[in-house]
């Protein structure tokens, strides 16, 4: 489903796909015997989910129900696949109203408000320009200034229109082109965190892709933890770089972006996939990872990649200004460098150590 090139990003590290699994389960973390476990593999990353109830609901029943949810969601979303709904809208050059899923119509309006909101980072029709660098392959290809140009004309969350009333979409260029993955983890976990809670579950951790929602606490009464991954790309394995206590319990959204599992070098030029749709070249500065706390995972999710496409300064700029709890980690000299915006300072919703 949710392509796996950067994610989005004008941040994805729009890649969103790629989803980086920058957060894990902390290791170590006591797991009581009678807690539920699920995993799987989906949307072209892995999932894993722990709940505990009162009441008995049986592993077998919460795996059909994400199951059905989540072939549901591929069908929409999948770049993949050439019967999804976002494909045929991609293939399509009409731009005459296309009926739209009243969520699909919500993905659309929060990328507007964040495309705003983003000073412009943000934006799911990107997808052509890292096609045009190369990162959709395995061969880096530096365009030129023109080659660039041309191509920021075929783009831009501008040239979609929304009528929610009425639940219709068009785009007001043929060429357009959709790439909704830079949301797409956190679309995942709120549709199974959905059915937990229809479910009658309120304890729970929803891992998909490395991103997270956490609710209540572990059977034993205790918080759950969690730690944000060490960014850099290790071959054997991950390893925690911060622990995260969760102190909340109705329900707090851990998602993370970063640069360091997909980049090209040309000569002894390092080129990062994200990629500034304002420029429409990859990213310069030295924020290599970027953690947001919310209680909306999908809002987070699209967070987290326009983090990197902002980078530290103006990322933090823009974190005070939309109050967003961000966790910045830079590189500086082969060492890094970890620093959090004032709403994550002042956020006891969760602790740090």
């Amino acid at each position: 489903m949710f392509t796996h090139s950067p994610k989005l990003l004008s941040k994805r590290n729009y890649v969103a796909a790629l989803s980086l699994s920058a957060i894990v389960l902390l290791s170590g973390c006591s797991q009581a015997p009678k807690l539920n476990k699920i995993s799987g593999f989906a949307e072209g990353t892995t999932y894993h989910v722990t709940y505990w109830s009162k009441q008995d609901v049986p592993v077998a029943k919460v795996t059909e129900q994400f199951n059905k949810k989540l072939a549901a969601i591929d069908k929409e979303y999948s770049t993949y696949r050439n019967d999804s709904y976002i494909s045929q809208f991609n293939h399509s050059t009409s731009t005459a109203w296309q009926p739209a899923s009243k969520d699909f119509i919500y993905m659309l309006s929060l990328a507007k408000k964040l495309n705003k909101d983003s000073h412009g980072c943000y934006d799911p029709t990107i997808q052509p320009l890292y096609k045009l660098w190369g990162f959709q392959g395995e061969t880096l290809n530096v365009p030129t200034a023109q080659q660039i140009a041309a191509i920021k004309k075929d783009i831009g969350i501008d040239k979609i229109e929304i009528d929610p009333v009425n639940l219709r979409i068009r785009k007001t260029i043929p060429q357009l082109q959709l790439d909704l993955s830079s949301m797409g983890e956190g679309y995942a976990i709120t549709q199974l965190s959905k059915i937990l809670e229809a479910d009658g579950v309120n304890n729970y951790l929803v891992e998909f892709g490395g991103d997270m929602k956490i609710k209540g606490r572990k059977l034993e009464g205790q918080k759950w933890r969690v730690a944000i991954e060490q960014p850099i790309a290790l071959k054997d394995g991950i390893r925690p770089y911060t622990i995260v206590n969760i102190n909340a319990e109705d329900g707090v959204s851990l998602n993370t972006s970063g640069t360091y599992h997909h980049n090209f070098k040309d000569g002894e030029k390092d080129y990062s996939h994200i990629l500034d749709t304002r420029t429409g070249a990859p990213v310069t500065h030295d924020l290599v990872s970027a953690s947001v706390f919310g209680h909306n995972p999908i809002v987070s999710d699209a967070w987290a990649t326009s983090m990197l496409c902002l980078g530290p300064v103006e990322g933090k700029v823009v974190a005070n200004e939309q109050d967003l709890s961000v966790y910045f980690i830079q590189s500086e000299d082969k060492t890094f460098k970890s620093s959090e915006s004032k709403a994550l300072q002042n956020n006891k919703r969760i602790t740090l150590s």
